[in-house]
Formats: C-alpha cells, sequence, structure tokens
C-alpha cells in the first residue's frame, strides 16, 4: 500500500537539474533524472568497483542489488518479485518474450496500428519467417473491440499498448486481455508510458507478460527496464538467449531455466541502472502516484484548452500526459521551440508535434509552449485566407 506523498512535485522539479532552465515536455521519450537518482547509481558503481572486490564479492553484490530491484519493482506494479525479469528497455522485454516461443509457420500475432517501434520490429522479423502479422487498425487513438476480437480469433500473441505513444489515449488493457485470452492467444502489453504518471496493477490487467522502462516518467537512467510475466505462463517460454542469471544452476548439462521471469535474464549486465529505477520508483511513490496523475492531468488540460480544436489530435479530456498537436511541419517547429529552450518532439504518424507534461512541470511551462505555437495557428489562418 502507498504510504502518504512526503514530497511535493514543485520540491520534486527543483532536484532535477536538466528542469532548471528551459522548458522541457518530452517525459514520453526520456525523463531527466533527479540527482539523488543519478547518485544512487554513482554509489553503487563505486562500492562495486572500489569495495566490492576486496570486501565482498562482485557478483554477490550485483545479485543483491537486482533482488532488491526485483521486489521494488514488484511491489510497484503489483506483481510477486520472481514475476519480474530486468531488462535493458521495453524494447528488450518485448523481444524476449518474441523469441521465447517456439513460431511456427502459419502462426498469427496481432498488434495495432497504434504500436511503437518497439511492438512492430520484432514481428516484423517474424514475418520473414513465416508469422502472420495482423494489424489492427485504430480511430483517433481508439480501438473497436469487436474488431480486435475478430483479429484475434486465431492468433498466437496480441501485443498492444497501455498508453497509446501517437494519441496519449488509454487503451483497454483489460478488456483486450480477456478477449485475447478467450481466442487462446498470449497478451504482451507495451506499457512503458504508464509508471511515473498513471497507476499500475499488472494483476489488474490480467495480461501474461508486460513491458516497460524507467527512464521515461519514472525519471530513471536509459537501461532500467523490466518485464512482467506470470508466473504459470513464464514456464511456457524458452528463451533463445541463455545465461548464467537465466538457469537454475550454471554448471547443470543439461541446463533448466530459472523459475518464474528471471528465465529472461541472461549475464553480467551492470545493474546500476536498476539500482537508479529502485530510487526513481521510491522517489515517485514519495511524491504520490495519485497526486502525480492529478497534477498531470490539470496541467495537460490546460494544454488542450489552449490548442485549437481543428488541431488537437488528443482527447480534450486528457487521458494522460501525452498530448498530440496538428502542425504543417513538425520537424521544424520542434527547432523552432528548442531555439526558445522549448522541447517537445515530433511524430512520424500522425505528423504532428507531441508534448509530455509531467507533474514536475508548471503553468508557466504550458503557457510558454502555448505562445511558442501562437504562430502555427496564425500561419494557417493567414494561408487560409
Amino acid at each position: 500500500m502507498q504510504s502518504s506523498p512526503t514530497m511535493t512535485p514543485t520540491e520534486f522539479r527543483a532536484d532535477i537539474p536538466a528542469l532548471q532552465e528551459g522548458t522541457y515536455l518530452n517525459f514520453g521519450a526520456h525523463g531527466p533524472s533527479p540527482k539523488y537518482v543519478v547518485d544512487a547509481a554513482d554509489e553503487f558503481v563505486r562500492e562495486h568497483e572500489y569495495e566490492s572486490p576486496v570486501g565482498d564479492h562482485p557478483y554477490e553484490t550485483a545479485f543483491r542489488a537486482f533482488d532488491r530491484t526485483r521486489e521494488r519493482v514488484g511491489s510497484f506494479v503489483g506483481a510477486n518479485p520472481d514475476e519480474i525479469a530486468l531488462t535493458e528497455s521495453t524494447t528488450a522485454g518485448i523481444n524476449a518474450v518474441a523469441n521465447a516461443i517456439d513460431w511456427q509457420p502459419g502462426d498469427v500475432v496481432v498488434r495495432t496500428d497504434l504500436e511503437h517501434p518497439a511492438g512492430i520490429l520484432p514481428w516484423q522479423r517474424l514475418e520473414r519467417e513465416g508469422v502472420e502479422v495482423r494489424i489492427v487498425e485504430t480511430e483517433d487513438g481508439r480501438i473497436d473491440l469487436e474488431r480486435f476480437a475478430e483479429a484475434v480469433t486465431d492468433a498466437r500473441v496480441a501485443c498492444f499498448s497501455a498508453v497509446t505513444w501517437t494519441h496519449g489515449t488509454q487503451l483497454p488493457v483489460g478488456k483486450l486481455v480477456d478477449i485475447a485470452h478467450d481466442a487462446g492467444a498470449l497478451a504482451l502489453v507495451d506499457a512503458v508510458q504508464v509508471p511515473g504518471q498513471l497507476p499500475m496493477n499488472v494483476a489488474e490487467w490480467g495480461a501474461d507478460a508486460v513491458a516497460a522502462a524507467g527512464h521515461k516518467w519514472l525519471l530513471g537512467l536509459w537501461g532500467g527496464g523490466f518485464l512482467y510475466v506470470d508466473r504459470d505462463v513464464a514456464e511456457g517460454f524458452e528463451p533463445r538467449t541463455v545465461g548464467y542469471r537465466s538457469v537454475e544452476t550454471p554448471s547443470d548439462d543439461p541446463y533448466k531455466y530459472a523459475a518464474g521471469a528471471r528465465r529472461f535474464e541472461v549475464g553480467s549486465a551492470n545493474p546500476a541502472p536498476h539500482v537508479a529505477l529502485r530510487e526513481a520508483i521510491n522517489v515517485i511513490d514519495e511524491v504520490g502516484i495519485d497526486q502525480i496523475e492529478d497534477r498531470v492531468r490539470r496541467l495537460a488540460g490546460r494544454l488542450v484548452d489552449g490548442v485549437p480544436v481543428d488541431r488537437l489530435l488528443s482527447p480534450s479530456v486528457p487521458e494522460s500526459g501525452l498530448v498530440t498537436i496538428d502542425v504543417d511541419d513538425p520537424a521544424t517547429t520542434v527547432e523552432r521551440l528548442a531555439a526558445d529552450g522549448i522541447v517537445v518532439r515530433a511524430l512520424p504518424s500522425p505528423t504532428a508535434v507531441r508534448a509530455s507534461v509531467h507533474a514536475v512541470n508548471t503553468a508557466n511551462d504550458i503557457d510558454r509552449l502555448l505562445d511558442g505555437l501562437e504562430q502555427e495557428w496564425e500561419s494557417r489562418e493567414h494561408n487560409a485566407g
């Protein structure tokens, strides 16, 4: 159970060096870390390299760090520690699942047309090996449940996002999981846009696997990803990449995969990003995910209210901090805003700019962006005239 918040978003913001100058609104791509997250990683590296070789044992030091992070991630997302694998990224997690299935020609994977490349490229590779990939078309960031049900009728895996990176909409994860399961398909969720800005409980979703990472809304470091795999479902996966962390006893021949999700871990990865992930989760809990969600919605609402209706591609009532805005030339707009110290990103589809509003943003940040976008509205009006 989450404890009462002990830190305000304003106090949190003050501890993030990258936010002290300029207006940063790109958390959906990269969340700049607070000092104590970076310090936690630095302190671990110093301990591991300076003290552990003689005073402890480098492998034992690393394994303890991994164990603590699995426990912390599990408690944060509503899972048991043995259902958490520590990965490099969301992409690594999706690939780990894709590569642990004994695919046969004619097997079917279903995805939406809203997926990030992390949820597209692994299936494109399998397509070259005879796996059929069906793409469920969506509209304005929404998915039609009947269309999805028709697509997964004979599918082996369904892969979809919890929050769309294109529109900031929340997909009905629980309903999609139920539909996939009714069809006998595994449900794999890309949840990278969730932790750190919205509550997340994998048990409530009921998905077989959920991939995410800590370098966006959690404000952790690159390399601190995680993969949830239901403990019973995990027993049916046979990862193609195997190392001493993947198995029960490395010296056994034949080897036996480790129980649960740990079979997806491999070898001597650097624990520092996962030490940072643990610290990042602790800080998010200090601020309080409910307080974060409420502030994100209010700030995103302020942005939405200032965007002309015909330019807004995200919901008029924000469902997340991701707000997508139609502009004539996204790349040029991003460059122009960056020159004024305002950071957003361009999207390839829809062709637009996307602002990612976090609880550490301020009303002034939103107003600066709206002022910077004003000439976009004026330009189109002038051209129309």
